[in-house]
């Protein structure tokens, strides 16, 4: 049983069964989680469980040093795995220098960076948890915490990334003039869609969210998952604005509309 003090709190975290050190070709082969974090009993605790979970880790004391270590990842030819970039970023907000807030902004906004991330932070306030998410966090721990919970958060968003980039790779496969019958036709060329003979324009958010249902018939879409997709990234977007968006793009369709269906309590399909 470890036993961390962490900013003023007791942390707890069993390591029974965690590998020490895993090797560099091992590791190579696995999903990559960044820890970021000045206190090195929380990374090492964090970075046994991920491994156990079975991600590899790399750790930073601070903001300053994991942005030389995604520097390299940025600039390497991707062959070293030290420099393989990683799948997520599990990132303190409560730092020396520069703050974990400060460093997303600079990796969202300056950087252009899509690397998930996760906030773990004692701050708990709802103003707090709303500028993680404004920064451009997926999601946003507070500390003390379960750590058997956050790897189930990281294995969710890391999850939700996955699918996100699956569906984006289906949706560039589609055909620049998609014929889907019944009159409705998307012509991604001009941006616009074809119904019954009337060209009708989409917002990029509305044909964003049509090309991927489209792309995967009769699947039904998570809200969050069309998010990912669609939004990619950007500041805090409320699930409620994909309904907004689809509401909007059923009335553009007209009697097409009915072919986005929704399952309540799952999300939206396109048949």
């Amino acid at each position: 049983m470890w036993k961390v003090r962490q900013k003023g709190r007791i942390f707890a975290a069993l390591t029974d069964g965690c590998p020490k050190h895993l090797s560099g070709k091992i590791q190579a082969t696995m999903k990559r989680i960044l820890i970021v974090d000045d206190e090195s009993d929380l990374r090492e605790i964090l970075a046994c469980n991920l491994e156990t979970a079975g991600y590899a880790t790399s750790e930073a004391a601070s903001a300053e040093e994991a942005m030389v270590m995604l520097r390299k990842c940025l600039v390497s030819d991707n062959t070293s795995e030290v420099e393989t970039l990683p799948v997520l970023i599990l990132l303190d907000v409560m730092m020396p220098g520069i703050n974990g807030f400060q460093m997303a902004e600079i990796l969202r906004n300056d950087w252009k960076l899509r690397v998930p991330i996760i906030f773990l932070t004692a701050k708990d306030h709802e103003e707090d948890i709303l500028t993680g998410f404004a920064r451009g966090g997926d999601d946003y721990v507070t500390k003390p915490f379960s750590v058997k919970e956050l790897v189930a958060r990281v294995n969710a968003v890391v999850r939700r990334m996955e699918n996100a980039e699956e569906s984006r790779e289906k949706v560039k496969a589609l055909p620049q003039l998609l014929d889907l019958g019944g009159g409705l036709l998307i012509d991604d060329s001009r941006k616009l869609v074809v119904v019954d003979g009337e060209d009708v324009v989409l917002s990029r958010k509305e044909l964003g969210i049509l090309r991927t249902l489209v792309a995967q018939p009769g699947h039904v879409f998570a809200r969050e998952d069309i998010l990912a997709a669609v939004w990619q990234g950007e500041a805090y977007v409320l699930d409620r604005t994909v309904d907004v968006h689809i509401a909007r793009l059923r009335k553009k369709l007209g009697t097409h509309g009915d072919r986005i269906s929704s399952r309540q309590g799952y999300g939206y399909k396109f048949d």
